[in-house]
């Protein structure tokens, strides 16, 4: 089945052997698809107890918004999950996927403070802008602050501050486990730095693809950058050429 049908969905969730009291299977609402929202993550965010979404994100809304409340509250001795509904005579959809509101990232630095990190665009759509404002003044407690960056490249190509947003929590002997090397600090950050510029081709045509020299220099880049992270041989080129 395509990957956005719940089948889809529900062999994911076998095949990562998940808890069956522990999912909740949302069906994306077909306005919002049709309003250009290929990904959940262009019309709902979350970050610990906070979710963030829009009117018309799914199917049936408040019977997903409590299920997941209930779920929320199973999983953290009763606590509530806070669910701030964005609404559509507030915030189009038009305006909430052309300005990627929901795509940005939600983040806490500091217990109870939250910060938006958000693309300019919703800085640029007055309807959006006005919303984040309200938001910061009492619709959503937790989030203090909003930063805004132009991520124009980012958007014309698909992408966006969600495409940043992957976290994954370690414990300290976890982290102790990692090469060193995939850790950022100013160093890491230099040679990544000159790597990408020594390794991506300023410009690329339809034409380069059927260079076999980009393959060369693809393979040649991915290699340089394995020994740079102290990753060994991941690939199947270099455990080939081993």
């Amino acid at each position: 089945p395509s990957r956005q049908a719940r089948e889809a969905s529900e062999a994911v969730a076998r095949g990562h052997r998940l808890d069956p009291g522990q999912q909740v299977f949302a069906q994306q609402h077909p306005e919002a698809i049709d309003a250009g929202v290929f990904h959940n993550d262009v019309i709902a965010v979350g970050n610990e107890h906070v979710l963030l979404h829009h009117e018309c994100a799914f199917v049936r809304s408040s019977e997903v918004i409590d299920e997941l409340r209930r779920h929320y509250a199973a999983l953290h001795q009763g606590a509530d999950l806070l669910c701030v509904e964005v609404p559509q005579d507030r915030v189009s959809l038009a305006d909430a996927v052309g300005s990627y509101l929901f795509n940005s990232q939600l983040v806490t630095v500091a217990p109870g403070h939250m910060v938006l990190v958000a693309p300019q665009h919703c800085a640029e759509t007055p309807s959006v802008r006005a919303y984040i404002e309200h938001l910061l003044t009492g619709g959503c407690p937790p989030l203090r602050e909003v930063h805004y960056f132009d991520l124009g490249q980012s958007m014309h190509n698909g992408g966006g501050p969600a495409c940043l947003r992957l976290r994954v929590v370690l414990t300290p002997s976890e982290i102790a486990a990692l090469p060193p090397s995939v850790l950022l600090t100013d160093a890491t950050y230099t040679a990544l730095t000159d790597w990408v510029k020594r390794s991506y081709r300023d410009h690329l045509v339809p034409a380069d693809l059927a260079d076999p020299q980009l393959l060369t220099e693809t393979r040649a880049a991915l290699d340089d950058l394995t020994r740079l992270l102290g990753l060994g041989s991941i690939y199947p080129f270099q455990i080939a050429g081993a």
